[in-house]
């Protein structure tokens, strides 16, 4: 079973700290992604940029807004799908990954949301 998560942060607490404390709080994530590989589960790991773009379909035309809307208090930062056997374990490996890991993400708003994938297409 396949199981993607989405990691989010608190832009206003990240933007707030000097960049070499983030730089250095980034650095601290290297041994327990290291450690998430590792695992052999993970099938796709990504960090995103925080340019977005909405689409939805309004009256028969597909409208495109800048985002993220103003009223986001965190955004997601990144996502990574891998395998699992249940959720039980999905949280297990899920708990890996520096969100978690990382002390300091806990001040800069850090978490994971982890869902099942009913389809995930991996040519």
């Amino acid at each position: 079973m396949q199981f993607l998560c989405m990691g989010y942060f608190n832009p206003e607490k990240m933007n707030a700290r000097p960049t070499e404390e983030i730089e250095a709080v980034m650095e601290e994530c290297q041994p327990h992604i290291e450690k998430f590989y590792k695992s052999g589960k993970v099938l796709l790991d990504a960090g995103l940029e925080s340019e977005t773009k909405n689409l939805q379909r309004v009256k028969d035309k597909v409208i495109v807004t800048d985002g993220p809307f103003t009223e986001t208090k965190e955004l997601i930062g990144s996502v990574f799908v891998f395998e699992a056997e249940n959720m039980e374990e999905a949280i297990q490996i899920a708990s890996i990954h520096p969100t978690t890991q990382v002390k300091e993400g806990e001040k800069l708003g850090w978490r994971i949301e982890v869902r099942p994938v009913h389809y995930f297409k991996n040519d």
